[in-house]
């Protein structure tokens, strides 16, 4: 469970970060900006899937091994 946690951070994480990158840079990758009904609201999205990201560290952080 706590593997699964990490690679959910992780990837919410990377697209936080692409959707931010994307929003300040014009880069054109990650999945926030291709979501149609998301138009307008790409940097709340993003800002939100890097606190979720935090979020799932730190509960997987708290499991207990094994």
């Amino acid at each position: 469970m706590k593997q699964l946690l990490e690679f959910l951070g992780v990837l919410a994480l990377i697209q936080g970060v692409a959707g931010l990158l994307n929003e300040f840079t014009d880069w054109h990758w990650g999945l926030v900006q291709r979501i149609g009904f998301l138009d307008g609201f790409e940097i709340y999205v993003s800002v939100t899937l890097l606190v979720l990201a935090f979020a799932l560290f730190a509960v997987a952080r708290s499991q207990k091994p094994g």
